[in-house]
């Protein structure tokens, strides 16, 4: 049936898997099945985004179809014109000439918004309802490429999509937005608002999902642990000396400096082999490069070096930890033996009350903290459930209103390729005065910083401020001065993530690396007790399974405004809304056809013949006929007595 394959079915699914998997976390079926619903989650999103990108594509097209529609009407007009004014010099009968220009008039208006008037010698200047000229003793030309693919970030405001061009095809000419009514308002409304809207719902129910499940699942462990972790963030990898790998650092809980990560090696049993916490190798000489400061900055590479010195120490002397080409942050252990594992606590003390560190990001290295993030394997992203694939060179804003104005801002604009603009080592700034707009501040990055573009795409009721390097490179955008990028939510895009979300492959191939339990710590064993793993463990699928019936906030997107829910409700609420636009503009449709008809009438009635008028006309006619007659006969007959009388 159709409702099994409804979005809000496929995700109730997926909630079922979890909590049987949850009473039975070690058994393979249960793995198994709760892969294959999440699969189905990724499948459905995939489905659905391709789908609205179809139809984006077919509007487009439509929109093609109808300027070559919109040519020929307009040169019929022009040629009509000539022929009237030719023909009423002579006085010849213009009547059929007229009904014909009237009749291109009438589907010209179907198609977009026009205004005309009559001039003495009666021909017709048409005109767009923006005030561009259609027709003036010749005909304008429209023009529009028409896309043969879109994606979710294909957008007219960047210029992705084609403009529709009134005479020559220059900017200025673009009358896209100047579409009011007609046939090209209702496709144009369909590309580039109502279709992207629901692609904006989605892509928010998708990115949401893979936050929140990943964080989740990075707190946990299959049974005994991993030998092998890839990361899923990139970090810059360039040679340039004020931008390269190095000066990227993280801060370990930056706000109360208490936070640890404690990292653990267990045997194929579960039983811990080796321990210890990340703040306490970092500040080891023997690990590394050599002591580093407390709770950090640590560069990426320098956490790196010292994991990867001390579990070649610690039993796995094969292991390796790196950061590859991608600048991901990658573990090996190349070991058959021992297994990896890694819990947050509040506090350095072994047994410390489990909870997600806090983790200080440097995005551009100049020393202050860019971004925070919850949980030290999830900061990295070493055993996220979905990943994306997608590259790091968007980045937007969240939905902001129309009338939004900026603070006073310095912002700073590092990438991975070293294609920016770079003065004697120094990263690119740009300054954001007080009272910019969305608009104003997209320009000032476009004009200020090369490679780099800023465009404002519309959201919903409101808009976003898009930002992405040209060339395809890693991008960080960061704030040296002021809180505009915090007050506007800027973010790594989630544009297209629900084309590109799926189940990690290594869990796809072996459901029995889903994280299931966690490391426990059981102060009964050893000396001052020991960590462990436990192949019957619930703890982490047992939290994912209430986190996916929990309400999360879900911030405003494709017009839906900001709301807190379950993930089965927001499915829902998808559904919901854009049946109620359906229905909504079923019924609009009704009430203007029937508002169209009636003006048709109205107009056929002015123009045209009025058939009871003219049987009026005909019977006053037939009745002046006859009594003309009788007037005749009367005097024929006075004639003939006349006649008579001279005769």
């Amino acid at each position: 049936p159709s409702e099994n394959q409804s979005l809000s079915h496929i995700l109730a699914e997926f909630t079922t898997a979890l909590e049987t998997l949850a009473v039975s976390p070690n058994q393979t079926l249960e793995q198994s099945e709760l892969v294959r619903q999440a699969q189905n989650i990724t499948l459905k999103f995939q489905q659905m985004s391709q789908t609205i990108q179809d139809l984006r594509v077919q509007a487009d097209g439509a929109i093609a179809e109808k300027v070559d529609r919109v040519n020929r009407l307009t040169a019929q007009i022009a040629d009509l014109n000539d022929k009237i004014i030719r023909n009423q010099t002579v006085t010849a009968d213009v009547t059929d000439l007229r009904d014909q220009r009237d009749q291109s008039l009438d589907e010209l208006s179907k198609i977009l918004d026009v205004r005309y008037f009559y001039r003495s010698d009666g021909d017709v200047i048409v005109f767009t309802s923006s005030g561009r000229t259609l027709v003036d003793n010749v005909a304008s030309s429209l023009s529009h490429s028409a896309a043969s693919s879109m994606t979710p970030s294909t957008t007219h405001a960047e210029g992705d999509i084609g403009a529709l061009y009134l005479g020559t095809a220059i900017s200025a000419n673009d009358i896209t937005n100047e579409i009011a009514d007609g046939e090209f308002k209702g496709l144009i409304e369909m590309r580039d608002q109502i279709l992207p809207d629901l692609q904006s719902q989605i892509d928010s129910l998708a990115a949401n999902l893979r936050d929140s499940f990943n964080q989740i699942h990075n707190r946990g462990i299959p049974f005994p642990g991993l030998q092998s972790m890839n990361g899923t963030r990139h970090f810059l990898d360039t040679t340039d000396a004020a931008n390269n790998t190095d000066t990227q650092t993280i801060t370990l809980d930056p706000t109360n400096s208490v936070d640890d990560v404690t990292i653990a090696l267990f045997d194929s049993t579960g039983n811990q082999s080796a321990v210890t916490t990340l703040n306490t190798i970092m500040q080891s000489a023997t690990y590394g490069t050599g002591a580093q400061a407390s709770r950090g900055p640590w560069s990426i590479a320098e956490v790196a070096a010292t994991v990867e010195d001390w579990l070649q120490a610690s039993g796995t002397a094969a292991a390796t930890v790196s950061i590859d080409n991608e600048g991901e942050f990658n573990i090996e252990l190349n070991s058959t033996s021992l297994y990896l594992a890694f819990r947050d606590e509040a506090a350095s003390a072994n047994g410390s009350t489990a909870a997600d560190a806090e983790i200080g990001f440097d995005a551009d290295g100049d020393g202050t903290v860019d971004e925070t993030v919850s949980g030290f394997s999830n900061f990295f992203g070493l055993n996220d459930f979905f990943v994306d694939g997608m590259s790091r060179n968007m980045h937007e804003s969240d939905v902001m209103a129309a009338g939004f104005t900026a603070s006073a801002t310095t912002l700073r604009f590092v990438d991975g390729t070293s294609t920016l603009p770079l003065s004697a080592g120094a990263d690119v700034t740009l300054a954001i005065t007080a009272g910019s707009t969305l608009t104003e501040i997209a320009t000032s990055i476009t004009n200020g910083v090369a490679n780099v573009t800023a465009s404002v795409i519309p959201d919903g009721a409101g808009f976003r401020l898009r930002i992405a390097h040209d060339n395809g490179s890693d991008l960080e955008v960061t704030a040296t001065t002021g809180t505009l990028l915090t007050t506007i939510g800027m973010h790594r895009t989630d544009s297209s993530v629900s084309t590109a979300l799926d189940v990690r492959a290594d869990i796809l191939n072996s459901p029995s690396k889903v994280s299931s339990g966690a490391i426990q710590w059981d102060a009964a064993i050893g000396a001052s007790g020991e960590y462990q793993t436990s192949l019957g463990d619930d703890t982490t699928v047992q939290a994912l399974a209430e986190q996916f019936d929990a309400a999360i906030t879900f911030k405003t997107a494709g017009g839906i405004g900001e709301i807190s829910t379950s993930f089965s409700q927001y499915g829902a609420a998808i559904v919901s809304r854009n049946a109620s636009l359906a229905d909504t503009n079923e019924s609009q449709w009704v009430i203007d056809d029937t508002l169209t008809r009636s003006l048709q009438n109205k107009s056929d009635t002015f123009r045209g013949v009025n058939l009871d008028e003219e049987m009026s006309n005909l019977i006053l006619f037939e009745q002046a006929y006859a009594a003309a007659a009788r007037v005749v006969s009367v005097i024929q007959k006075m004639f003939d007595v006349l006649d008579r009388t001279v005769g």
